[in-house]
């Protein structure tokens, strides 16, 4: 029998804190962004809502492989 890993339960900590402070970032500049037209306030949303997911890969890797 092997011994459980800590890597997932620390990879699922990470994950949050990562999402926790790309959310707090993204709601600290929302008084600047309401006031950009509401085009440019889609776009930046929508890439704000893509981006968050890309430190993720690297934390998924770990988790599973150890690398």
């Amino acid at each position: 029998m092997t011994e459980p890993s800590i890597r997932k339960p620390l990879g699922v900590l990470l994950i949050l804190t990562i999402v926790t402070v790309w959310t707090v970032a993204i709601v600290s500049l929302s008084p600047w962004i309401a006031h950009a037209p509401w085009p440019a306030q889609a776009v930046i949303y929508l890439v704000a809502g893509i981006v968050w997911i890309f430190p993720l890969g690297p934390v998924l890797r770990w988790m599973e492989a150890g690398r």
